[in-house]
């Protein structure tokens, strides 16, 4: 698909999760808006995946580890065709299944349950390692926050992954610059990024995580020779799409009004 078709459906998936939030009160809408353009980019250009045939042992897998933005995971799988777009209207409603972190295999498309975070890259290196053993040709994809960067077991997955030089494994941060309560930079010293996960033994690339041209170009061209796992620094910015709520970490939390989302969806050319 090309740029512009890509934009469109980012645009769309936007819409569709900040009229989520305001539905059903929740939280984590700023998280969800920076990780969009990753998502469409890897599931309509990068990832091996058939929405008809969501258990094929041959896919690519995808985990997202920040669960807390699994809304943006929900209208992507939906729109790509996984289950019915009408079926987001059961978000983090009691006794659904689309709950407000994503529970295993709820739903077509959904690998694993994730949200308590830093465990996603772990997970995601067994997957790789077992690729591996079994001799079969499936990637793996892991978008991390950089909040979870903060975390042990994220660097005890590097080095795993590392050791092991699992070169189907592909890690993304969604590097937006915040944290619940601060930014990133002020809550643990996470620079420079790139510089440590090549300590580590990946190989690294920086990127814009909204430039839809530039995504599909690093991700399409991984496995890049290397023979080691890759890394990705997305510069993003949290809110992204919509002026009065980018690069503000009130949308951490904040529930956007009726008036809020009319006012948005029509900044992202929807109505």
């Amino acid at each position: 698909m090309n740029i512009e078709g890509l934009s469109l459906i980012a645009k769309k998936v936007r819409g569709k999760i900040i009229e989520m939030s305001h539905k059903t009160g929740a939280a984590h809408l700023g998280s969800a808006l920076s990780c969009v353009d990753i998502l469409v980019a890897l599931y309509w250009d990068v990832l091996n995946i058939d929405p008809q045939n969501p258990k094929n042992p041959e896919r690519d897998r995808f985990i997202l580890s920040k669960g807390h933005a699994v809304s943006a995971l929900y209208a992507t799988l939906a729109f790509r065709g996984f289950y019915p777009v009408e079926d987001l209207e059961l978000y983090a409603k009691d006794g659904g299944l689309l709950a407000e972190h994503p529970l295993p295999e709820s739903i077509p498309g959904l690998e694993v349950a994730t949200g308590s975070l830093g465990h996603g890259l772990s997970i995601g290196a067994g997957m790789a390692l077992a690729s591996k053993i079994k001799k079969e040709n499936y990637r793996v994809y892991v978008l991390i926050s950089d909040g979870e960067c903060n975390e042990g077991t994220t660097w005890e997955a590097a080095l795993f992954a590392s050791a092991r030089r699992l070169d189907n494994l592909v890690v993304i941060i969604d590097y937006n610059k915040w944290q619940a309560t601060g930014r990133s930079k002020e809550i643990m010293a996470l620079e420079p990024l790139d510089r440590k996960w090549d300590s580590f033994g990946w190989n690294t690339h920086i990127g814009d995580g909204h430039n839809m041209d530039e995504m599909t170009h690093i991700l399409k061209n991984i496995p890049d020779g290397s023979g080691r796992p890759v890394a990705i620094v997305a510069h993003t910015i949290k809110g992204k799409g919509v002026s009065f709520m980018e690069d503000d970490n009130n949308w951490h939390y904040r529930i956007p009004s009726r008036d809020e989302v009319i006012m948005a969806l029509k900044e992202l050319g929807l109505i």
